[in-house]
């Protein structure tokens, strides 16, 4: 089916509006740890976002073949391990440190895959951003919050390869649906005690509704329509805005200011992220970038 007609809004304005879900969900989210904790607020997003795909989409995934079954599960392994863990970084990072620390995973993913020797000039630049950011600060929450976000940041890289995998497996957003689920079940026995918190308090129930539809639905239904439309090399280049994205979300929603340090750290992982795009050969695919679960 041809979709090339069917796009009101443009393309990029489509990404631009998923990034801006995503940071504006992750700044949001942040405001409910108080109550919920950073599992609580992970286990309602997952679950919340699943419970509304399972509903909408209702996929028989009983009938499924083993690996689309398998292919799910990993995906959902990959979406609990690394939402999680960036909830965890951002209790003590700035949410605009956390996700330029979070990038470096596909960007990673993006230099391996292109194997070519020009390339460690980004992975150069990436990692300079990193160091300044560890250089920083040597406090120990600090310094745990980096590395949590890295690790986020590595699972992000398993993520795109295993969402890459269940979309060649399974039609539309099914595998999605059942992979938010698993991911649900995984998160549960960290996270159950806080959703309950977050249950008998309806201001902190509403974050969780809408950290699910900020960062999980609308995101997915944005870049699932505009990905018909742009060729990799664009999303990637726009995507590449998500760290100075989720710098303005913590600005404005949590009143969280970088320093000049920090922005030299989002500028070179900025860059680096548009270099290896830009280099890219045309004969050659370098994955794009999806929104993390």
């Amino acid at each position: 089916m041809d979709h090339r007609g069917d796009l009101r809004v443009p393309a990029p304005l489509l990404v631009l509006a998923s990034i801006t879900s995503v940071q504006l969900g992750s700044a949001i989210a942040r405001t409910g740890f108080d109550v919920a904790g950073a599992a609580g607020i992970t286990l309602l997003r997952l679950g919340l976002s699943s419970l509304l795909l399972l509903a909408v989409l209702r996929p028989r995934f009983w009938r499924w073949p083993r690996a689309s079954l398998a292919a799910a599960g990993v995906l959902g392994m990959a979406m609990a391990a690394m939402n999680l863990t960036f909830y965890l970084a951002i209790r003590t990072v700035p949410l605009g440190v956390g996700v330029t620390v979070e990038f470096v995973g596909p960007l990673l993913l993006s230099l391996v895959q292109t194997r070519r020797l020009r390339d460690l000039l980004w992975a150069v630049f990436a990692g300079l951003g990193v160091a300044l950011l560890g250089l920083r600060d040597s406090g120990h929450v600090a310094l745990t919050g980096l590395a949590l976000a890295l690790f986020a940041g590595l699972c992000w890289a398993g993520y795109i390869l295993a969402s890459a995998r269940v979309g060649r497996l399974v039609s539309g957003l099914d595998g999605l649906a059942v992979s938010l689920a698993v991911g649900s079940v995984l998160v549960a026995p960290f996270g159950l005690v806080g959703a309950g918190h977050a249950v008998a308090d309806p201001p902190t129930l509403l974050v969780g509704f809408t950290v699910a539809l900020l960062s999980s639905v609308i995101p997915y239904g944005c870049e699932l329509v505009a990905l018909r439309h742009i060729v990799t090399r664009v999303f990637g280049i726009l995507m590449s805005m998500e760290p100075a994205a989720a710098a303005v979300a913590g600005l404005l929603v949590l009143d969280q200011h970088l320093g000049a340090v920090e922005l030299m750290a989002l500028g070179l992982v900025t860059i680096a992220s548009i270099g290896v795009t830009l280099t890219n050969r045309p004969g050659r695919s370098v994955p794009a970038v999806p929104q993390p679960g």
